[in-house]
């Protein structure tokens, strides 16, 4: 992470690809979105692959998330798309300028990227308008401590200019790294995990003016999170990484209700999980038979049942059961509920209006076109 650090306010300063580069320490006159595509981008280290040919065009002013568990390789990305780091293979187009490739690489301070990382990394040593202005050392210093003061009047914070970071909580921290990643104006905005380190009710309130202030000034811009909702809550798009590759990428209600596999779904569902085997291109459950389309016969296929999936009702239709526990959880409460024909009980979200209580007998209904049906996992 400390190797990132010096780009942070260096690497966002010029005009974006389509402009040609501007002098070091300068500032593009306006953002102009720029198109970000990865073509077949692999990264190597020795006989670790952290990227195994990432493909992703994002386009401009759109908003992607990069979704992942930790190592699957989106900060590696990131490295990549702002020039800290070389691909071993493929290429990276800014505006559909190559800027990394086999026989070219571009400068981070000739990309018009701007990057922000969850530990903010302020300058201990300089004001937070001294902070805001580091990107902008090329313009005169009057004119740099004008747009320094604008940023910060953006986010709030205008009368704490001459004050240092470590009198700042650490949502004014987040505040400061952003209007210093943006006054430089970049094309392109990089985002690593930028409000993990703050607690829930700032990190929401933080989101919102984040986002605002992106979509206020229309960078093109990507967010990478391990966290599946703030990526829902953020993105136009989701891609979602695993293994150093792009398994998945679309909208929130794309990757919701059309996971192409197993680990999608367990990242956007609260799920059951159970195994049948497959006979005749189908699976037989207790509440329907459901196509296994692409499965052999006698192959084993995850039958996934949402959380949400399962509706109870104490006179209705469906199949009988009782609720074994259930645990508050604010609005909703998880009950576990052993249900006729399941080997185990199953997980059901309801309101905790419904007011379940444990040993209540239910009847439990599945609707199946909310159910997935995957590959066994080997």
């Amino acid at each position: 992470m400390n190797s990132l650090k010096p780009w942070l306010s260096r690497s966002s300063q010029l005009k974006p690809a389509t402009e040609g580069a501007a002098p070091s320490g300068g500032r593009a006159a306006a953002t102009f979105a720029a198109r970000l595509t990865f073509e077949g981008v692999t990264r190597r280290y020795g006989e670790t692959t952290a990227l195994a040919g990432v493909d992703l065009d994002i386009a401009p002013a759109e908003v992607v998330c990069l979704l992942g568990p930790s190592g699957c390789g989106k900060t590696t990305l990131l490295r990549i798309a702002a020039g800290i780091e070389k691909p071993s293979e493929g290429r990276v187009l800014i505006n559909d300028r190559e800027v990394a490739g086999p026989s070219c690489f571009v400068a981070p301070e000739h990309r018009s990227v701007g990057l922000m990382f969850q530990d903010f990394a302020l300058f201990p040593h300089l004001t937070i308008l001294g902070n805001v202005a580091f990107g902008l050392k090329g313009l005169p210093r009057d004119e740099a401590r004008r747009e320094a003061l604008k940023a910060l009047a953006r986010v709030g914070l205008e009368n704490t200019a001459d004050e240092y970071p470590h009198i700042l909580s650490g949502g004014q921290q987040q505040r400061v790294a952003l209007a210093r990643a943006i006054v430089p104006r970049p094309a392109v905005m990089l985002m690593d995990e930028p409000f993990s380190g703050l607690d829930v009710q700032l990190r929401e309130a933080m989101q919102e003016e984040t986002m605002g202030l992106l979509r206020e000034t229309r960078a093109t811009s990507v967010i990478v999170t391990h966290d599946p909702e703030e990526a829902m809550r953020l993105g136009d798009r989701i891609a979602v990484m695993t293994r150093g590759a792009v398994v998945q990428a679309g909208s929130a209600e794309d990757l919701y209700h059309q996971p192409a596999g197993l680990f999608v779904a367990r990242l956007f569902s609260e799920i059951n999980e159970i195994t049948y085997p497959v006979v005749g291109g189908k699976v037989a459950t207790p509440f329907a038979t459901l196509p296994a389309p692409g499965l052999s016969d006698g192959a084993s296929a995850i039958v996934c049942v949402r959380e949400r999936g399962i509706t109870l009702s104490q006179d209705g239709p469906g199949l009988a059961g009782r609720v074994l526990d259930v645990k508050f959880l604010g609005d909703v409460a998880r009950l576990e509920v052993g249900i006729e024909g399941f080997d185990k009980p199953l997980k059901v979200r309801v309101r905790e209006l419904e007011g379940w209580k444990r040993g209540a007998e239910v009847r439990a209904e599945i609707d199946p076109g909310r159910v997935l049906v995957f590959p066994g996992e080997a």
